[in-house]
C-alpha cells in the first residue's frame, strides 16, 4: 500500500475539494493525474475510482445546493434533465465499454488528451459569458441529445461528473442562469454516473474499490470537507489567478499522463 496512505489520501482529497469547491466543479479533473502519477493506480482503475470519488462529491453537492436552488425551481427544468439525460445514459455505457476494452496504453493517451479538453473548455468558459442558441424546440432537443451522448462519453472515459461541459451546454442550449444550471448539471450527473458504474461492475476493474476501501473512504471524506470549505473560500483567491494556474496543472499532468508506461 506504500504510497497509498490514508493521511495522504484524506489530503490529497481536501485539496483537491477545495479547488473544486472555489471553482464550481467537482474536482475530479485534478483528482485523476493524482491517482495516476501520485498513488501509482493503472489507468481503468484510476478511472473507476475517480468515478466512486465524483459520485461520493455530486451525491453530496446535489442536496446541498437546494438551499440556494428549491425542489421547485429544479422541478421545473425536468424537461431539460430528461433530454440530457437521454443521451448521457446512452455515452455513459459506451464510454465504460470503452475504457473496459481499450489497451492500457490506448487509455493512458485518450486520458491526456481529454485532460487538454477539460483545459481548453475552464479556459474558454472563464474567458467570456455563453449566450443560448436560438434554436426550434425540434433541433434543441436532437442538439440536447448528441451533447448527452458526447458528455456521457467523456464523463465515463474519465471518472468525470462531467459538470465542466454540462454547465455550458445546458447555458448554452436552453439559456438557464448559472446558478440553475450547475444544479440542472448535477441532476444529469447523478444517473449518468451509475449507469457508468453499472457497467464497470460488470469488470474486475471495479475490484480497486474493495481492494482500497480504507483509501477510498479517507480520500471521500477529505474530498467532500474541501469542497464545503472551497466554496466558503470561494472569494478569497480571485477567478483571474485561479483559473490559468488550473489550466496549466491540467496542461501539464496531460503531459505526463501521455508518458506514462
Amino acid at each position: 500500500m506504500g504510497r497509498r496512505s490514508r493521511p495522504l489520501a484524506f489530503v490529497a482529497g481536501a485539496a483537491v475539494g477545495i479547488l473544486g469547491g472555489m471553482i464550481g466543479l467537482g474536482g475530479a479533473e485534478f483528482r485523476l493525474p493524482l491517482l495516476l502519477l501520485l498513488f501509482g493506480f493503472t489507468a481503468l482503475p484510476a478511472v473507476v475510482f475517480n468515478k466512486a470519488m465524483s459520485l461520493v462529491v455530486v451525491a453530496t453537492a446535489l442536496p446541498a445546493r437546494l438551499i440556494a436552488v428549491p425542489p421547485g425551481e429544479l422541478g421545473d427544468e425536468w424537461d431539460v434533465v430528461l433530454n440530457l439525460l437521454t443521451g448521457s445514459l446512452i455515452g455513459a455505457w459506451i464510454g465504460a465499454t470503452w475504457a473496459i476494452r481499450m489497451r492500457t496504453a490506448t487509455l493512458y493517451k485518450v486520458l491526456a488528451v481529454l485532460l487538454v479538453l477539460m483545459a481548453v473548455v475552464l479556459a474558454a468558459h472563464h474567458a467570456g459569458t455563453v449566450s443560448e442558441l436560438d434554436l426550434p424546440s425540434g433541433a434543441r432537443f436532437v442538439a440536447g441529445v448528441v451533447a448527452g451522448v458526447g458528455i456521457g462519453v467523456v464523463a465515463a472515459l474519465m471518472g468525470v461528473a462531467g459538470g465542466e461541459l454540462l454547465i455550458p451546454t445546458i447555458v448554452l442550449l436552453y439559456g438557464l442562469d448559472i446558478k440553475l444550471a450547475g444544479s440542472v448539471s448535477l441532476a444529469v450527473s447523478l444517473p449518468t454516473m451509475l449507469v457508468a458504474f453499472a457497467r464497470y461492475s460488470r469488470d474486475s476493474s471495479f475490484a480497486v474499490l474493495r481492494e482500497n476501501r480504507g483509501f477510498a473512504v479517507a480520500m471521500a471524506a477529505g474530498s467532500v470537507i474541501g469542497t464545503v470549505v472551497g466554496g466558503l473560500l470561494l472569494d478569497v483567491v480571485a477567478d483571474d489567478v485561479l483559473i490559468p494556474i488550473l489550466v496549466a496543472v491540467l496542461l501539464l499532468s496531460s503531459i505526463k499522463v501521455w508518458g506514462h508506461r
